[in-house]
């Protein structure tokens, strides 16, 4: 069997184990099965040269519930903030713990800073809407950081910066699209490389950091 024929034939399978264990409602054994239908998912999306989303080595997981992801940037860098996740050992699922930004309070933050970044998208879509993404399918997880391997943004990008005189292909070889997953919004960028840091302090204090390091 080809072996684009038989990562279908695999696909098929890991897929119809997983709806064989949503249907007996125990979930034992789901969060494997589903990690299963993302790897080949990733496989066969590469073995047809398409596009796919791959996890990145990330040392922070945001909150799931609402990380108010913020986006500062200049011409050259770019910087996502958003809440940390913190686990509560007292929650009993009967209260929901409402943050704001803009109420001076201090918060587990993290900073991450984009290197070289040429392009930023946040907004829509939201968690509820994934299956209609162009990358469902193809590796896509939703609250986690990934990056877009034969990225069509870039090549898209690419194109347009191909008509100019000083052009060069390889200097787009170190391009990486992001993707980040959050609640109500997806975070993509196209840059270099990253990287995170962790903060305890308010929002607004974080706000005036990032605007020292636009600005030098």
């Amino acid at each position: 069997m080809p072996p684009i024929e038989q990562l279908q034939a695999e696909l098929a399978s890991a897929k119809s184990a997983v709806e064989q264990i949503v249907q007996s409602q125990s979930l034992k054994g789901f969060d494997e099965a589903d990690q299963l239908v993302l790897l080949l998912e990733r496989k066969l999306a590469a073995a047809r040269n398409e596009e796919h989303a791959v996890p990145i080595d990330f040392p922070i997981q945001w909150d799931v519930g609402a990380p108010c992801p913020h986006v500062f940037m200049n011409e050259q860098r770019a910087f996502l903030a958003f809440y940390v996740r913190e686990d509560d050992p007292n929650w009993d699922g009967t209260y929901v713990r409402v943050v704001d930004p803009a109420d001076g309070s201090i918060a587990r933050l993290a900073l991450v800073e984009f290197k070289l970044c040429s392009s930023v998208k946040l907004g829509s879509p939201n968690d509820e809407v994934q299956s209609g993404h162009p990358l469902e399918g193809k590796g896509l997880e939703g609250y986690r950081a990934q990056e877009v391997k034969n990225s069509q943004w870039i090549a898209t990008v690419q194109k347009i910066n191909s008509v100019h005189p000083q052009y060069r292909p390889a200097s787009w070889s170190d391009q990486h699209h992001y993707i980040f997953w959050f609640h109500d919004s997806a975070f993509e960028c196209i840059a270099t490389g990253f990287s995170v840091e962790r903060f305890e302090t308010t929002w607004p204090e974080l706000m005036q950091t990032i605007c020292k390091r636009l600005f030098t």
